[in-house]
């Protein structure tokens, strides 16, 4: 299919009547079919008494679980539990793994906070946090494997650098993790959607994202990953509820036994218009396929960074792999450049601050879209 074929799609997001969106690192705007969904569901919820619409609302929660489990390729939906957003899953998992004082947990200096709090946090145990330095803006496999000591139980990173773009390469991090019998934990907020990824193949133990990014569905819905393998190690944690036991309809029987799969995560009351959110996007993005997505993302951020580059603007990351690129291109030299994103959104085109000016097109922005950030950048008021 051509890229003709994807510009129809334009007709599913009507922002593009008004701004070039180029900022869905941060919060994606809504499609047509997610607003679809959550409006059908409303409609459903204002003449349906909650029980009678249950076994629907079951139905559609069980659908959205397969669609995780093929997005990322997971073994079985019993791998996959919905969460709030990325920093629970994370916080789920730094709780839960059976962690000792003396202990180290590897991070990238330059991750996300959500990727460095939970385990910063487990201090209280005696766990100690050692900072990789980046470098190019993200990962390097060698100063990760000089930081790697004994008592090292967690490697825990990013798919993609929030604040340069930078890609990190997960399936030699997960390969390091597997030879060395380190657990694994990935943060895929800022991928998913965008690039294809399988846990399987790149030895993942958990992997938690949310949903507002570049999955494109609204804010407050996202999954936590658990390899099935690791279920057995984890300890109980300080998260319980009444949906976490295996006979959990049974209220007052209050028999605290976890089921053997990653439903012992979920807690109570699921979040249904963020779960009919998610799956109506999922299905967007699976129509169009995540292969597709990704070579038009690549393809748009390198006409950015091509025309950027000779237009004399400098890049947080400085990488010029193309492996190494994600859809995340970040600006480091423009003097002003909170003037600079306001003046954009002036001209009709949404970025964001973040150490820098951040882009990040989707697979439905154009290559007219793209061009015209240089335009309107060299015309900027000094």
């Amino acid at each position: 299919m051509t890229q003709t074929d994807l510009t129809t799609y334009r007709v599913e997001f009507p922002i593009t009547e008004r701004y070039a969106f180029l900022s869905h690192a941060a919060v994606s705007p809504l499609n047509r079919r997610v607003v679809a969904a959550v409006q059908a569901q409303s409609e459903l919820a204002l003449h349906t008494p909650a029980m009678q619409m249950w076994p629907q609302v079951m139905g559609m929660m069980t659908e959205l679980r397969e669609r995780l489990t093929t997005l990322i390729n997971a073994r079985s939906s019993n791998e996959i539990v919905l969460m709030p957003n990325t920093a629970t899953g994370l916080n789920t998992v730094a709780v839960s793994l059976p962690l000792r004082a003396g202990d180290n947990v590897l991070l990238l200096d330059g991750d996300y906070p959500a990727n460095i709090y939970p385990w910063q946090q487990l201090a209280y145990k005696g766990v100690l946090i050692k900072m990789v330095p980046q470098h190019n803006g993200g990962l390097d496999l060698e100063r990760l494997v000089a930081r790697i000591d004994q008592r090292t139980r967690v490697i825990a990173l990013s798919t993609a650098m929030f604040a340069t773009g930078f890609r990190n390469d997960i399936a030699a991090v997960g390969q390091l993790c597997k030879e060395r019998e380190i657990y694994f934990v990935v943060d895929g907020i800022q991928t998913l959607g965008a690039f294809p990824l399988d846990v399987q193949a790149c030895h993942i133990d958990f992997l938690a994202a949310g949903s507002q990014k570049w999955l494109l569905s609204a804010p407050g819905a996202g999954f936590l990953y658990v390899r099935q393998e690791r279920l057995a190690e984890l300890e109980p944690g300080a998260y319980v509820g009444a949906s976490s036991v295996v006979d959990g309809l049974n209220y007052l029987d209050y028999n605290l036994t976890f089921p053997p799969t990653a439903d012992r995560f979920s807690l109570g009351t699921p979040n249904i218009y963020g779960a009919a959110a998610l799956h109506a996007a999922l299905g967007l993005l699976q129509e169009v396929g995540i292969e597709r997505i990704e070579q038009q993302v690549l393809k748009l951020v390198d006409a950015l960074i091509n025309d950027l580059s000779e237009r004399g603007y400098t890049f947080a990351a400085t990488t010029t792999s193309v492996a190494q690129r994600s859809g995340i291109v970040v600006l480091n030299n423009l003097p002003d450049p909170d003037a600079a994103c306001k003046q954009l959104e002036e001209a009709g085109i949404i970025a964001t601050v973040r150490n820098g000016l951040r882009f990040a097109p989707h697979f439905y922005n154009t290559q007219e879209e793209i061009m015209r950030v240089g335009e309107v950048l060299d015309g900027l008021e000094p």
